[in-house]
């Protein structure tokens, strides 16, 4: 498939099949994570693979919401990545102080990226997960206190049967060419 249909069978998944995702496709998108760019090649993150049943089911409760109801399709899923954000090296830090910018995160979103469409090319299912209790999930998994979760993905075979239409915005909505107005 080219990269246009890449991307638009990317979506979020929220229902997983009951069946273990092979170690080599976890692999594949992780390695795809790596190639990703960031600012001044800093690449400031760590992927914590969670695929440990007992462990995996509790870093995703850490995920539910106030009313118990928001994520509740995370524990389905077979494989959990947890994104760690980590030191910049110099040149990047000194850019996002400059320029007030939190490159770390962009590069970290860049990088979700990347796994999440070599996850779809593969055959699996994703969801960026950004609402969880970010001390209880670096206790589960003994990040240092210092460190940043960003992000976790929820990644398996999808239980979801096709594609869902896209509602996005028509391109003449947010593109601009040689100013904003």
């Amino acid at each position: 498939m080219n990269f246009l249909e890449l991307a638009g069978s990317r979506q979020s998944c929220r229902a997983y099949l009951d069946r273990a995702v092979e170690r080599d496709k976890i692999e594949y998108c992780l390695e795809a994570a790596r190639l990703a760019p960031s600012a001044c090649n800093a690449q400031p993150w760590t992927f914590v693979v969670v695929d440990d049943a007992p462990l995996r089911r509790t870093v995703a409760e850490k995920t539910f919401g106030p009313l118990r109801s928001l994520n509740q399709f995370v524990v389905q899923a077979p494989v959990l990545v947890v994104i760690v954000s980590e030191r910049q090296n110099l040149q990047a830090t000194i850019g996002s102080l400059v320029k007030r910018k939190a490159f770390n995160q962009m590069d970290v979103a860049i990088a979700a990226e990347h796994f999440c469409l070599a996850a779809t090319e593969s055959g699996l299912g994703t969801c960026m997960i950004g609402w969880f209790d970010e001390a209880a999930v670096k206790a589960a998994l003994a990040i240092p206190s210092g460190k940043r979760v960003e992000l976790i993905l929820a990644a398996g075979y999808s239980a979801e049967e096709g594609i869902r239409p896209k509602k996005r915005q028509p391109a003449d909505q947010f593109r601009r060419y040689n100013g904003y107005a």
